[in-house]
């Protein structure tokens, strides 16, 4: 239990620290939003791709396709992160 947990924090790591180095623009986020914004993506991404190929992890918990798509759901993330957080800068 206790590697699944450092696992899911270590990719979501990887996926925010990418998503952020590929949405061009500052993001003042913390280290810890990061991986937050990394892990969110992770389940966006697997939802994402469950519903495009019709398939889960069934092969492993820890699949190429899988670390791919958590970077692309965490672009999404961070897109809507952004964009929510522009919008209340603005007005306030």
């Amino acid at each position: 239990m206790l590697g699944l947990i450092i696992t899911i924090i270590v990719v979501g790591l990887i996926a925010g620290l990418l998503a952020r180095l590929i949405v061009p623009g500052k993001q003042n986020l913390s280290i810890g939003m990061t991986i937050v914004i990394g892990i969110i993506g992770s389940f966006v991404g697997g939802f994402l791709g469950y519903l495009l190929f019709h398939k889960d992890a069934d092969d492993g918990f820890l699949q190429p396709a899988g670390l791919i798509g958590s970077i692309i759901g965490a672009i999404i993330v961070l897109l809507i992160w952004i964009r929510v957080g522009g919008r209340r800068s603005i007005t306030g």
